[in-house]
C-alpha cells in the first residue's frame, strides 16, 4: 500500500515563490511518440519564460490558497471553479517515460534541430525548473499546437507600418494559460482537456479499456513477447482504447476468429498450443478487428474490406428473427 502523503501545492508555491527569481530553466520538447529534445533557448527571453511559465502558476495557487481553491484526485472529480485536478505521475505512463527519460537517460536526449525534427511535429514542451544548487526540480508542461505557429515561407511580419518577409523558420506564440505542472510524483492539472491531449490520457475511458482487456484475457488465449502483455499494447493506441468501448467481448469464440483469419487470408498466427500470437500493435489490431467481425468479402467483387464503421440493420419484412 502507497502511503506517500501528495504534495501540498499550496505550501509548495509558497515556497517557490520566495526562490523564484533564482530558478533555473530548462527545456525539452516532445513529439507524438514522446521522444524527447533538449532545446536551447535565448537569455533575452529570461524574462518572458518566467512570466509564462511560472509566475502566473504560483499566483493562481496562492490566490486559490486565499479563496477556497480544493485539490481533487482526477480519477474522481471533473473539472469546475475553485478546483485543482491532482493524479499520481506513475498512472500515466507517457509523463513517467518523458521525466524518467529526461532525469536518467540525460545522455541519450538528443538536441532539437528543426531541419531534421519539424517544430510542427512537437507535440509539447516541458520547463524543468530547479533551484542553482540543482534542488526542488519540477516541471510546467504546455501544449505545442499546430494553430499557434507560424511558418517562414508564408508568414509575414510588420515593422513600421511596413509588412515584410518572416524572417524566422518558424514563429511560437507561447500559450499564456496554465496547464500542467509535475512536482515529485504528482501532476497537478491546470487544463483538464489540454492534459488529456498532451499525454493522451482519458482514465474514464481507459478504465473501461482495462475492463474490456480484463474481459479478453479471461475468453481467450493469447500469446505476447517477454516484453509486452496486452495492457501495455493498449495503453498505447488511443484509437483502440475507444473501440474497446464498444467492443461486445466473447460473440466470437478463438476458433472462429482463427478461421475466420484464414478465410481473409491474415496473417494472424498461432503457436503450438492453440494461442493466438500477437507480436505487436498491428497483431493486435487484427485481432481486435476479427472479434469484432470488421472483416468483409464482397459478395459482388470478391475484394476484401475492413469495415470502419458498422450500423446493424434490423430483420427483413416478413423474415422471423433467427434463431426462431
Amino acid at each position: 500500500m502507497d502511503d506517500r502523503e501528495p504534495t501540498d501545492i499550496f505550501h509548495w508555491a509558497n515556497q517557490v515563490d520566495s526562490v523564484k527569481n533564482d530558478l533555473r530553466i530548462e527545456f525539452f520538447l516532445f513529439n507524438k511518440h514522446y521522444t524527447p529534445f533538449s532545446m536551447k533557448v535565448s537569455d533575452e527571453l529570461d524574462a518572458q519564460i518566467k512570466a509564462l511559465f511560472l509566475y502566473d502558476m504560483i499566483n493562481e495557487v496562492n490566490l486559490g490558497a486565499g479563496t477556497g481553491m480544493s485539490v481533487r484526485d482526477y480519477e474522481l472529480s471533473e473539472a469546475e471553479d475553485h478546483v485543482l485536478l491532482r493524479t499520481e505521475l506513475e498512472k500515466v505512463t507517457h509523463a513517467s517515460t518523458l521525466i524518467n527519460l529526461i532525469e536518467h537517460e540525460r545522455s541519450e536526449v538528443i538536441e532539437f534541430r528543426d531541419e531534421e525534427h519539424e517544430f510542427k511535429r512537437m507535440k509539447g514542451i516541458i520547463a524543468r525548473c530547479s533551484k542553482p544548487d540543482g534542488s526542488g526540480v519540477f516541471y510546467v508542461v504546455k501544449q505545442v499546437s499546430a494553430g499557434a505557429m507560424l511558418q517562414g515561407a508564408t508568414a509575414w511580419e510588420l515593422r513600421g507600418g511596413t509588412f515584410s518577409p518572416f524572417q524566422a523558420n518558424v514563429g511560437w506564440k507561447v500559450p499564456a494559460d496554465n496547464q500542467v505542472l509535475i512536482i515529485d510524483e504528482d501532476i497537478f492539472i491546470f487544463s483538464q482537456g489540454k492534459f488529456e491531449r498532451l499525454f493522451n490520457y482519458e482514465y474514464k475511458k481507459q478504465l473501461l479499456a482495462d475492463q474490456k482487456v480484463a474481459e479478453i484475457e479471461a475468453k481467450y488465449k493469447l500469446s505476447f513477447p517477454d516484453d509486452t502483455s496486452l495492457q501495455a499494447l493498449v495503453m498505447e493506441k488511443k484509437k483502440l482504447v475507444n473501440k474497446l468501448q464498444k467492443l461486445e467481448v466473447g460473440e466470437v469464440t478463438q476458433e472462429q476468429a482463427i478461421e475466420y483469419a484464414d478465410t481473409m487470408q491474415l496473417d494472424l498466427m498461432t503457436d503450438d498450443e492453440g494461442a493466438i500470437i500477437i507480436m505487436d500493435s498491428r497483431d493486435l489490431d487484427m485481432f481486435v478487428n476479427l472479434i469484432n467481425e470488421d472483416y468483409i468479402t464482397s459478395e459482388i467483387t470478391g475484394k476484401r474490406y475492413e469495415v470502419k464503421a458498422k450500423k446493424l440493420l434490423g430483420e427483413p419484412e416478413g423474415e422471423p428473427p433467427r434463431g426462431v
